[in-house]
């Protein structure tokens, strides 16, 4: 059950905002670029997708590079 948590979390964590955030979940490839950055800032988010998000919005400049291209290529 942590798990799918943690792959809901990331699935918000990496999309972009308004209508799109409602639509689209993350492919695997971007939820993986981001989880280690989600589990390492944002640990005591996980399991609240908007706080992940946020968390990790406010965490960019100590984003891994994979996971910085994943907030870039949203727009973020």
């Amino acid at each position: 059950m942590r798990y799918f948590s943690i792959a809901a979390a990331l699935a918000v964590a990496v999309m972009s905002s308004g209508a799109a955030l409602a639509q689209h979940a993350g492919t695997k490839s971007e939820q993986s670029a981001c989880s280690r950055d989600a589990q390492r800032f944002c640990r005591k988010d996980l399991g609240n997708d908007d706080a992940v998000q946020n968390c990790l919005h406010m965490k960019r400049d100590s984003l891994s590079r994979s996971c910085k291209k994943v907030f870039e290529s949203h727009g973020m």
